[in-house]
């Protein structure tokens, strides 16, 4: 058999790659990515490049190159609980997942660089974080502070900050920072309700997640006031801006997660996948809003 043969019958298929990439988490950071650019108070029209650029990398390059890391480093964990996916499926075959997110991690770096040099430096947080929170020794996933916290940071303050940056050429405004800090604060909580999801294979597996070091009950309260007291600060800061209807808008969706998190603490367990498709909604729709006001203000030259 040729070699040419042999590379065809071992190389993965693009629907499997595609898999392995996982679209469907593509979408909060390019949703943080489009807070951004809102907040940045910039005409798309004047830097569609560069927005452009902006997208393929939040999305599919660094984080679709992190769910391949993650894949790489739990497959023989996947092996156990979820044989078909990809790599334990050998879909993706031998080291084919590895070299991919090499791969990726290097593309991903190329496009940052020719985008713009906070861009770079984000998107190098941002592979740094994907390859800590699943590689060895870091392994960061395995902690219930630290592996919420990179991707909190990941998805919401490195990709807001980056859409921020392709949009103003530069570093962004300080009030953008502001915004993306909090809003990066409060999504530890959303990760740590994330994290019910796999308690029990968790707790086998020795991963420290909250819900497996405080019980559920204690976690989902913690969850909940990170959650919450972020955004506090964002409606007070609106307030502070005079962006008066931007701070009721987004008091408003504050509100509303607060009368769903009374629910969800009355059963944490079973209502988490209830609360991230209600809640959570409500907190990036926070997240928009307040972009809006910010990216106003800064093009009113304020």
């Amino acid at each position: 058999m040729s070699p040419t043969a042999a590379l065809t019958r071992t190389a993965p298929a693009p629907a499997a790659i595609l898999e392995l990439a996982k679209p469907v988490t593509w979408f909060p950071p390019m949703w943080a990515f489009m807070c951004g650019v809102v907040s940045s108070g910039v005409a798309l029209g004047s830097r569609w490049p560069f927005l452009i650029a902006g997208l393929l990398l939040t999305g599919p390059l660094v984080c679709g190159t992190s769910q391949a890391v993650n894949d790489w480093f739990d497959r023989h964990v996947d092996a156990i609980n979820e044989p078909n996916r990809p790599i334990p499926s050998g879909r993706i075959p031998g080291r084919w997942a590895l070299w991919l997110a090499i791969g990726g991690t290097l593309v991903s770096a190329i496009v940052a660089a020719l985008t713009g040099p906070w861009v770079f430096v984000a998107t190098l947080v941002g592979l740094a974080s994907g390859w800590a929170y699943s590689a060895p020794p870091f392994r960061l996933k395995t902690s219930g502070i630290w592996g919420p916290a990179v991707c909190a940071l990941s998805y919401e303050g490195l990709t807001w900050f980056t859409g921020a940056s392709v949009m103003a050429g530069g570093l962004p405004d300080t009030r953008i920072l502001w915004l993306l800090g909090l809003y990066s604060l409060g999504a530890h909580g959303i990760m740590t309700l994330n994290d019910f999801k796999a308690v029990e294979g968790d707790r086998v597996m020795g991963i420290r997640s909250l819900p497996v070091v405080l019980g559920t009950d204690r976690a989902a309260r913690v969850a909940c006031v990170v959650m919450a007291v972020p955004q506090m600060v964002v409606v007070g800061l609106l307030f502070h801006w005079q962006l008066y209807w931007h701070a009721a808008g987004v008091g408003a969706l504050v509100l509303g997660q607060l009368g769903l998190m009374v629910r969800l603490l009355g059963d944490p367990l079973a209502r988490t996948p209830w609360y991230n498709a209600t809640g959570t909604s409500l907190y990036v729709f926070g997240m928009l809003g307040s972009a809006f006001g910010v990216g106003e203000m800064i093009r009113a030259g304020l």
